[in-house]
């Protein structure tokens, strides 16, 4: 994990870790750059629809390339029963990433039946957006704040686009979250300082091509957050 020293007001300082995630990993080099720099989450896409996506088979063999604990993130787009037995069978996760449009009734219902812990995404384009964070809490062990999509978007993630951070400067909510959206390593130092958030995640930001991940922007992105 990252750790930043924030100044307090009687001038002691102490110590907040920033965890990092580096989501839609498809090839060894970009597993093993993340592993090497120091990463805290390592993110699988199970959505067919993604450049991002892989297979439970290849999902096992990428992550046999872990050489020390590192949570293991599995994302999945409003799953059906099919899938989530596919993937959570075959695959040993620690937490399932629900990034599309779970109700929280549906969020519960699978946190229940397959026993592993659950991070619901909640869009964000305006401060009215936050409301919809409430209903999780209690249902989901993480949230993820990313941007809401475009219109034109045909994902509801990984589009490269950020949201005015702002608007969770100063927000608490009783369960641990995750900031993403548009994330690189030229802003992330920033987007910690001004949203507060206490881990960060990057899909796109490290990438040279959708789906591409670069072993260099991985690495400076890491870097960026340890520094920020």
């Amino acid at each position: 994990m990252t750790n930043l020293r924030v100044s307090t007001g009687n001038r002691k300082e102490r110590l907040v870790t920033v965890e990092v995630k580096i989501c839609g990993i498809t090839d060894e080099e970009a597993m093993e750059a993340a592993i090497e720099a120091g990463v805290d989450h390592v993110g699988l896409v199970f959505y067919p629809k993604s450049p991002r996506a892989v297979t439970p088979e290849q999902a096992t063999e990428l992550l046999s390339y872990l050489e020390r604990p590192v949570s293991r993130v599995g994302l999945l787009v409003d799953p059906d029963d099919a899938l989530l037995d596919a993937v959570v069978g075959g695959v040993r996760l620690d937490l399932l990433q629900l990034h599309g449009n779970e109700s929280p009734e549906r969020v519960e219902a699978i946190r229940l039946e397959y026993g592993v812990p659950v991070m619901k995404m909640i869009p964000l384009a305006g401060p009215d957006d936050l409301a919809a964070a409430e209903a999780y809490i209690g249902v989901a062990d993480r949230l993820l704040f990313d941007a809401r999509p475009p219109k034109t978007a045909t994902l509801p993630g990984g589009n490269a686009v950020s949201f005015d951070w702002t608007l969770l400067t100063g927000r608490r909510w009783p369960l641990p979250w995750f900031l993403a959206g548009g994330l690189t390593p030229a802003n992330v130092a920033e987007a910690i300082r001004v949203s507060g958030a206490k881990a960060v995640d990057v899909s796109s930001g490290v990438e040279t091509a959708p789906g591409r991940k670069s072993p260099e922007l991985i690495r400076a992105f890491i870097a960026a957050a340890r520094g920020a």
